[in-house]
């Protein structure tokens, strides 16, 4: 889900629900022949990976992160810099550090991508709203969002080709990010709403199985132009695709935007990641991430297990560490 601030402009439009869905058979596990990595990417040698990579100690759980920034972004484009991406990955190994989980950076690297990827809508307009008799999480579950094939073909030619792909993490400096979603706009009318994002997760919990396993661990970055968003976005961001929940945090439920301050989570200065049953399990959600792993005496690594039905909130994974909320009715009893 997207990191907003409060200041965000929203842009709301009335659309035709037209979805123009993508067919779920060509979300494969594997990449397609014809949308391999086509980006001649090269290392930034600007920053010391080893010196930001020298607080890891193994044995502790550990995140890999890799970082792709395009050389080819608009020269009216200010909104993102490499060194703001290195300064909130920098943060979020701080907010992340009282978990003990590290975030290792793998790369950090730089080309010249498709223009046209610059700019993207992140998923499908959606067509079935929220219901009362489900909450997000479960309605997330039945009617995932769908990204966009133009998405998916952006992440496809970035993003390169490895043996733990769907294990890693990868950042990816992008102009902008358009997220559409159903909001109740009066009595039992809907209006599709879409937010400018300065950063969006692609959090399983939304996406469940409609992004390919190689491309489940994407994270786009388009705005951390203010300290507030530099400070917290990637940990934001983290949060969703590692903890694998919505903006929630104690008393708080779940939804698309949730301005309070509170935990790592709301849309706010906290940076918390709490833990049990009045924390929403946040701190062990996130120690049973299948992104996490842990390096053996051997130098090998050990994975925590993977997702058992694509990672949806409820997946088996979690045990018992999940809240069934009550749904919340958007619409008046009296329509």
């Amino acid at each position: 889900m997207p990191f907003v601030p409060k200041n965000t402009m929203l842009v709301f439009l009335i659309s035709v629900m037209v979805t123009g869905c993508i067919n779920s058979s060509n979300l494969t596990s594997n990449y397609n022949d014809d949308l391999v990595p086509d980006v001649n990417w090269s290392l930034i040698d600007s920053i010391d990976i080893n010196q930001i990579n020298s607080d890891l100690v193994n044995g502790k759980p550990t995140v890999d992160i890799g970082i792709y920034f395009p050389s080819n972004l608009d020269s009216t484009f200010t909104k993102v810099t490499f060194n703001k991406m290195i300064e909130s990955f920098l943060f979020a190994k701080e907010i992340f550090k009282p978990t003990d989980v590290q975030l290792k950076l793998l790369f950090a690297k730089t080309g010249n991508i498709n223009s046209s990827y610059l700019s993207m809508q992140a998923n499908e307009t959606p067509g079935i709203p929220d219901t009362e008799y489900v909450n997000l999480y479960e309605n997330s579950r039945r009617h995932p969002s769908i990204p966009t094939a133009h998405a998916i073909n952006a992440f496809r030619s970035i993003v390169e080709k490895d043996i733990n792909n769907s294990r890693t993490i990868y950042l990816i400096a992008l102009q902008d990010v358009f997220y559409p979603f159903l909001t109740l706009a009066e009595g039992r009318n809907w209006m599709m709403k879409t937010v400018r994002t300065g950063g969006l997760s692609f959090p399983s919990y939304s996406y469940v199985d409609q992004i390919p396993n190689e491309l489940r661990g994407v994270i786009t970055i388009t705005n951390l132009s203010t300290e507030d968003r530099y400070r917290k976005t990637i940990a934001h961001e983290l949060g969703h695709k590692l903890i694998n929940v919505s903006h929630e945090y104690n008393d708080i439920n779940p939804g698309f935007e949730v301005f309070a301050e509170g935990g790592l989570m709301l849309y706010g200065s906290g940076e918390d990641i709490p833990s049990g049953k009045e924390g929403r399990w946040h701190l062990e959600r996130l120690q049973l991430s299948p992104y996490l792993y842990k390096i053996d005496e051997s130098g090998n690594k050990i994975w925590n297990d993977d997702y058992k039905e694509s990672g949806h909130y409820y997946d088996p994974i979690y045990d018992n560490y999940v809240i069934h909320f009550l749904p919340e009715p958007p619409i008046n009893d009296d329509w």
